[in-house]
């Protein structure tokens, strides 16, 4: 029997942020991981792999430059799956190996093996060899993560029909393929694969997509992707998948509608992984989802000594907001004083183009009856923009007209989870519209339609040294 200070099940952004910030504060810590390598789904599966595939295909494609020299350009005219692959390993390799350096440096102890609860304090681990060791905790936390969610009417294949893990092994690249799922990683997957010049569907039965995202900023990013012959197909539900005889995949709609492709990836939503936690021995229960209820400011369960964090937890399910939820849990696990972090975070969706928004949206200003001025800037207005052969992309502002502070940044185009780090330090240090027309921004850069929006939005809301 091992007994540690905080035993930390699953070493993804949320476990490893929340390990090494116990081991920092002197404690004891272990962190068990059933994969082959630490890092979980973030590293494996998730938010690494799917960037990576998209700078890559990005890159190869040429799909930055086409604005100048047209849509037949390519860097490469025949992209492969092993162009994808190569790039991806190399990345992961390297991620890897960052983690296990900071787990080394702090002194957290890591094992290999699939941990399950005797009782709330004691995890059993079966290693692969077959040996089991019983460890205690005198807290747990819990940041096992997610995996696909996979219906039964869904014939899974790994090769023609795939889950979001599945694609990034695929053999090789499709000419058409189905997306079931308008969410982030659906989106995501579906407009990499786009930019590649696959024929893509977007199948989903909601009639709207990305509901928590400011309204105009989708219409813009649905306008990109119609634009480019992607299909969209909202309100529709994929009844029946067929696989045929040659090979290829058909679709049966609710609408009668039928689709024949040569691949289909089913990205509509995620499960909590704790159906082999055994958590009714530590008084635990999860949801349909497999997620765990926590309280939201400390991420401590319903049982004092176990705490959640991470995507098991639910929304919003990113790396960056998991890492700051595990190091607060395990803050508050081992008794040290864990502060709130910034009301406002930003949300970013790695698609083609990408979105990233932070505050609130147009609809929430509504909702809560908070007079505003929103301010606009298209990123072909700025000198930057014409260098990058640029022809879309939004940058809105959404200020109060009573205390003229910003309360939303909300960007769609090139750059996007970047440039939203502005509008967010602005935001949280309760800027006004005056930063923007006042600050000097650098020439020529994207950065400048913060500038540009900001005039829009002044012009509008008047300029309050003249009206005092």
């Amino acid at each position: 029997m091992f007994q540690f200070d905080l035993v930390v099940v699953g070493s993804g952004p949320a476990g490893r942020r929340g390990a090494i910030q116990a081991a920092k504060l002197g404690k004891k810590v272990l962190v068990i991981e059933q994969g082959k390598r630490v890092g979980g789904v973030s590293v494996h599966t998730g938010t690494i792999p799917s960037k990576t595939l998209r700078e890559t295909a990005l890159n190869l494609s040429g799909w930055r430059e086409r604005g100048f020299y047209g849509k037949a350009y390519r860097v490469k005219d025949e992209i492969s799956a092993d162009d994808l692959r190569r790039r991806l390993l190399i990345t992961l390799d390297h991620e890897v190996e960052v983690l296990e350096h900071q787990f080394a440096r702090n002194r957290v102890q890591h094992m290999r093996g699939k941990a399950s609860f005797v009782d709330p304090s004691t995890l059993e681990i079966v290693k692969d060899d077959g040996e089991v060791v019983k460890v205690t905790g005198a807290s747990i936390l819990l940041a096992v993560g997610t995996k696909p969610f996979r219906p039964d009417y869904i014939p899974f294949d790994n090769k023609t029909v795939l889950d979001s893990d599945e694609l990034l092994d695929i053999e090789e690249l499709p000419r058409s393929m189905v997306v079931i799922g308008a969410g982030v990683i659906g989106i995501e997957y579906a407009t990499i694969f786009s930019a590649l010049d696959t024929a893509v569907t977007l199948v989903d039965p909601k009639s709207t997509m990305l509901d928590f995202i400011d309204k105009e900023i989708v219409e813009d990013f649905t306008y990109q992707l119609r634009d480019r012959n992607m299909k969209i197909l909202l309100g529709t539900k994929a009844e029946k998948v067929t696989k045929l005889d040659n090979g290829k995949v058909e679709l049966q709609l609710d609408n009668g509608r039928r689709l024949v492709t040569d691949m289909v990836l089913f990205a509509a939503g995620r499960m909590g992984a704790t159906d082999t936690l055994n958590l009714a021995a530590a008084g635990l229960e999860a949801d349909s989802r497999g997620r765990l209820k926590v309280n939201p400011e400390t991420f401590q369960t319903s049982v004092p000594n176990i705490f959640a964090a991470g995507d098991v937890v639910g929304f919003p399910s990113l790396a960056s907001t998991s890492m700051e939820q595990g190091r607060i849990a395990a803050r508050v696990a081992i008794g040290a004083v864990a502060k709130e972090p910034p009301k406002y975070f930003p949300y970013g969706i790695y698609a083609v183009p990408e979105i990233s928004t932070c505050g609130l949206t147009e609809e929430e200003m509504k909702e809560r009856g908070i007079p505003y001025e929103c301010g606009i800037a298209r990123f072909r207005e700025t000198s930057r923009g014409h260098i990058m052969g640029l022809d879309t992309g939004l940058l809105k502002l959404i200020f109060s007209l009573k205390t003229r502070r910003l309360l939303g940044v909300h960007i769609v185009g090139e750059g996007a989870t970047e440039l939203v780090h502005i509008g967010q330090a602005v935001l949280n240090l309760k800027g006004t519209v005056e930063y923007f027309v006042e600050n000097t921004f650098n020439y020529p850069t994207l950065a400048e339609a913060y500038k540009i929006a900001g005039l829009d939005a002044w012009n509008r809301m008047g300029d309050i040294k003249s009206e005092l």
